[in-house]
């Protein structure tokens, strides 16, 4: 193409919050500016998970800015904490809503527009945006709706699921092309009847240079009196999905273990209540700290013997791969991960860390204290993870594949059924893997 690719990424979430979402678009926004295009993101004004927009963007109804190379249009959106099922729907539809009346009006001429979950709603704003600027459709599926809302408990009527599933095939249909994060999303779409021919895989991946190189804890150690104590820690969102209450559960069943402590850093739905239990059981090893900034995560990661990841006993969890794996595989940080399917296949090909049984606070307290025995393990796990993401997660390299892909959709250089997915699969992962120690 002569000219500059013209991409429009509309997504809920965008720096400065820090949610897998927001990371995921700004680092692969980076890198396609990097590579010459023009790329706009449409998203609201930030107010995840706290439902407090900053001051700087308050009473603003859009706004124009630039992050980086970069250009971000802002709109409208009802600010809202992330519980509640009601007022996120109001939070999501909102902004779907502004993205068309206040944001179409100010993007220009575009050859791709893409639109990515969650929430699926934005969805609808990037069919109708393509359509109108006659531009190639992406949807990018991170979550699987409503599956997952439905399997957490948050929807329950079955009116509204039945709507909401035909919105999502309906988003599928009218898709140029469908992009999922991990494997176990994409043969669900096939098993619904999405055409193979329609579906790309591009994992999550990790800025491996920023992770690595900042992966210092010495401070928050120091800040937290934690200097020669053992920590067992949990980065992130702390919501329904994730089950934290078992983590709180195996912290009570080591309260004796006077050399341990449990870090919990990041906001969501779920947190207060998990201070409530932690008082209720008198834990006096559990440290809750606010969320941080995304330039502060590497030192938390950096902070800890050992990170979790736990997600709750649901059958769809098995298809997902936390963006956070990558991210403490490139930290060095050895893996308790506490799920089945496909991200703890993910962890145990990689050699990066062992699984605990979801939801079992007994299994994961058991794990815990084996690592915690184990020097030598931990330390080449750790050495595992780091050589794991070399090798196979590279945001960069990622976001290279996945530009061949737009420009090839954009100057119809490619069918979509020539897209395949561009990493090797857990299976055959181990081959790469090894090759990759000797340079480490």
């Amino acid at each position: 193409m002569d000219e500059p690719l013209r991409i429009l990424y509309i997504s809920h979430y965008f720096p400065p919050e820090v949610n897998a979402p927001a990371v995921r678009v700004s680092e692969m926004a980076k890198h396609w500016a990097d590579q010459g295009a023009e790329v706009t993101i449409l998203t609201c004004f930030p107010n995840h998970p706290s439902g407090i927009i900053p001051k700087e963007y308050k009473g603003l109804w859009r706004l124009r800015e630039n992050h980086g190379r970069t250009k971000v249009i802002r709109t409208y959106v009802y600010a809202a904490p992330n519980k509640g099922f009601l007022r996120r729907i109001l939070n999501y539809l909102s902004f779907t809503a502004s993205s068309l009346v206040l944001g179409l009006p100010m993007i220009g001429k575009t050859d791709v527009v893409i639109a990515t979950s969650p929430q699926f709603f934005v969805g609808i704003a990037g069919y109708i945006i393509s359509r109108i600027k006659r531009s190639k459709f992406i949807f990018e599926v991170r979550d699987l709706w409503p599956e997952e809302i439905v399997a957490v408990g948050a929807l329950k009527n079955k009116l509204a699921i039945r709507f909401l599933e035909s919105l999502e095939m309906f988003l599928y249909r009218k898709a140029d092309l469908v992009v999922t994060v991990a494997r176990g999303a994409m043969e669900t779409l096939k098993a619904r009847g999405v055409p193979e021919s329609k579906l790309a895989l591009i994992p999550n991946g990790v800025d491996i240079d920023f992770i690595h190189n900042n992966a210092y804890g010495g401070k928050v150690r120091d800040s937290l009196n934690l200097q020669d104590k053992f920590v067992i820690g949990y980065v992130g969102t702390h919501g329904m999905a994730h089950k934290l209450d078992t983590l709180i559960e195996a912290a009570s069943i080591l309260q004796n273990e006077n050399n341990i402590r449990f870090l919990l850093v990041g906001d969501g739905a779920e947190k207060e209540s998990l201070i409530e239990l932690a008082a209720r059981l008198n834990l006096k090893n559990v440290i809750f700290h606010d969320q941080v900034g995304r330039d502060r995560i590497p030192e938390f990661y950096g902070a800890c013997d050992i990170c979790l990841v736990p997600l709750r006993k649901v059958g769809i969890f098995t298809r997902n791969i936390p963006s956070k794996i990558y991210e403490i595989m490139a930290a060095g940080r050895p893996i308790v991960i506490s799920t089945d399917g496909e991200s703890r296949k993910l962890v145990e090909a990689a050699e990066a860390g062992i699984g605990a049984t979801p939801e079992d606070a007994n299994d994961l307290s058991e794990k815990i204290m084996h690592l915690y025995h184990s020097n030598e393990s931990r330390v080449k796990m750790g050495h595992n993870g780091y050589a794991f993401v070399l090798a196979n997660s590279s945001r960069k390299r990622l976001s290279e594949y996945y530009f061949e892909i737009l420009n090839g959709m954009a100057g119809e250089k490619i069918m979509i059924a020539d897209v395949k997915c561009p990493m090797p699969s857990a299976e055959n992962k181990i081959r790469t893997l090894d090759e990759v120690k000797a340079l480490v």
